[in-house]
């Protein structure tokens, strides 16, 4: 088996002494400390860019390492404020024009991807519209985690891999041996990701139907599935508002669920999340490090996800398959 090693100039080498091309990791404000865990993990350097801003406010961006023919690697989650993308967007170019042989785009959160479809009159498909951008901007090969839906992974004309935080969540509950454990969806959308989990888990399976009558509301119908006596895991894609989440853990309660927990893969957490959590039934949430916290309540645990990241990363600079990181 061949083994790297970290190289002075910041590129991996095979101990047998046969050089691997240059690779160069950046990063955006909005995911520098990920992009730092995971240059930790491989053991090379985060590459020297300046982002910052114009005295107008609009993004400023310079490289300040040679990166000509290099494998080069951006990390940033696009999520709001739109200026997470801009970063994306004006650091895919400034590398391209510096003649990198190839660029990745890393989007640990990739951000502006509810609207996935038209399903009104008159509004946009912004999934796609961000694909073009990150592509235009010239990406050449794209790595997220946890799309909101998989269909977007459609959206791009270039080679894209979709990694999910599942190895890393699924290890934390596996460690903390709940007894008599059901694995709930939180709706009906989110019922493949659950079933996969209660899968790995050894679990059974429970479903929270609702609706929703606008944006950002939510209405609970019924639990489908026995949970009455039972410790819980709500899965979900993402947190913003926290409202589906806390809502269901409600229902579940009134089932008669016993501890309630909740695992996530992307924490937005917008205004009045937090508080909606410490106010529900939920004994102890787990998000992954895909975006940026500060000050977490400590009823919330942040799970790293760099070494899941890194890995790919690497098996992306040495050409080899990604396949069984998909799990």
């Amino acid at each position: 088996m061949t083994t790297l090693v970290p190289a002075q100039s910041g590129a991996w080498r095979r101990t047998g002494g046969e050089s691997l091309d240059s690779c160069r990791i950046f990063a955006g404000n909005a995911s520098r400390r990920l992009a730092q865990a995971v240059c930790d993990r491989l053991k090379v350097p985060l590459g020297d860019a300046d982002v910052s801003r114009f005295e107008d406010g609009e993004v400023s961006v310079k490289i300040n390492e040679n990166i000509r023919g290099s494998d080069v690697f951006i990390i940033q989650a696009t999520g709001a404020p739109a200026d997470n993308l801009m970063e994306m967007l004006v650091m895919l170019d400034a590398a391209k024009r510096a003649s990198a042989r190839r660029v990745t785009a890393v989007m640990p959160y990739f951000g502006y991807a509810r609207q996935d479809r038209k399903d009104q009159p008159r509004a946009p498909i912004s999934a796609k519209l961000v694909a073009n951008l990150v592509t235009i901007a010239g990406a050449d090969r794209a790595l997220t985690m946890d799309l909101h839906s998989a269909q977007i992974q459609g959206f791009f004309d270039i080679p894209f891999d979709h990694l999910y935080a599942a190895p890393v969540l699924i290890e934390y509950f596996q460690e903390r041996h709940i007894a008599d454990l059901v694995v709930v969806a939180p709706d009906i959308g989110s019922v493949k990701m659950a079933r996969a989990y209660a899968k790995r888990l050894g679990a059974e399976l429970a479903l929270v139907d609702k609706r929703r009558p606008k944006p950002d509301s939510v209405e609970i119908m019924n639990i489908i599935g026995d949970v009455e006596g039972r410790n819980v895991v709500l899965f979900d894609d993402v947190i913003t508002t926290g409202r589906t989440i806390t809502q269901a853990a409600a229902a579940i309660r009134e089932a008669g669920a016993k501890d309630i927990y909740a695992g996530v893969s992307h924490g937005v957490f917008c205004e009045g999340c937090f508080e909606r959590i410490a106010d529900s039934p939920i004994k102890e949430m787990i998000v992954t490090d895909t975006l940026h916290h500060e000050n977490l309540p400590s009823s919330i645990t942040e799970l790293t996800i760099a070494g899941l990241v890194g890995e790919a990363m690497q098996r992306i600079h040495e050409e080899r398959s990604l396949s069984s990181l998909f799990v």
